[in-house]
């Protein structure tokens, strides 16, 4: 969903494919209960106590930046999400994985178990929605599996992993994340030498407090 533009509050909404299901049946069960803002477009880095007109024209760069349009991968739309935090919070929550990097032999396995710090009043905790872990690049893994939370009726995107074709993100929901990687030699290129690498990205995001923290992941040919 997104605003069209900066003159009138008019919005743009794109279903998704489980979105079009219950419009098509008309029998009421299509209502929207929920929703999310975000702050994507922003750059908060234009925004200019300077201005020589005066503190009208502070943010009019910032008003003036051209919005997204609506589309359906929340892997790429809606990264910074808008909270609501109790009142009196001092810090940001901010995500913890235990890892500043992933790197994994060809066929080695990790477990990740991620927390939030600083939400809540509480030094460490679990989200009770649990947490979104995205793979930029699903050929990288031959299982990548999230546990702990019911996804039953949400919308990920959860293509299997493949070890060919076009790159593709993944994604999985859970309280805790297996993931191994891949045994194909091709993905390294036809001459890699054992001890070749390649990386990807590997994103969480906390699915109540919307903090998310990006991490590189290398995969090691052996």
């Amino acid at each position: 969903m997104a605003f069209l533009n900066n003159q009138y509050v008019t919005i743009d909404a794109v279903l998704t494919k489980k979105g079009r299901e219950l419009l098509a049946r008309n029998d009421g069960s299509f209502q929207i209960t929920q929703f999310a803002l975000s702050d994507d477009e922003i750059d908060y880095t234009l925004y200019n106590p300077n201005h020589p007109s005066g503190s009208a024209f502070f943010g009019e760069a910032i008003e003036s930046m051209p919005l997204l349009e609506a589309f359906t991968d929340d892997t790429q739309m809606m990264k910074y999400k808008l909270i609501t935090l109790p009142r009196g919070t001092s810090k940001l929550p901010v995500l913890n994985v235990g890892y500043a990097a992933v790197s994994l032999r060809q066929s080695a396995a990790i477990n990740i178990t991620p927390q939030t710090l600083n939400y809540l009043g509480a030094t460490s905790t679990f989200e009770p929605s649990g947490y979104m872990m995205t793979v930029g690049d699903s050929r990288f893994l031959s299982t990548f599996t999230g546990t702990g939370i019911d996804t039953t009726g949400l919308n990920i995107n959860s293509p299997v992993p493949n070890s060919s074709g076009a790159s593709l993100s993944i994604s999985q929901i859970g309280t805790s994340f297996s993931l191994i990687a891949t045994t194909i030699n091709t993905l390294f290129g036809t001459s890699a030498l054992p001890g070749a690498t390649i990386t990807t990205t590997l994103t969480v995001m906390g699915r109540d407090s919307g903090a998310r923290i990006t991490i590189p992941l290398t995969i090691i040919k052996s």
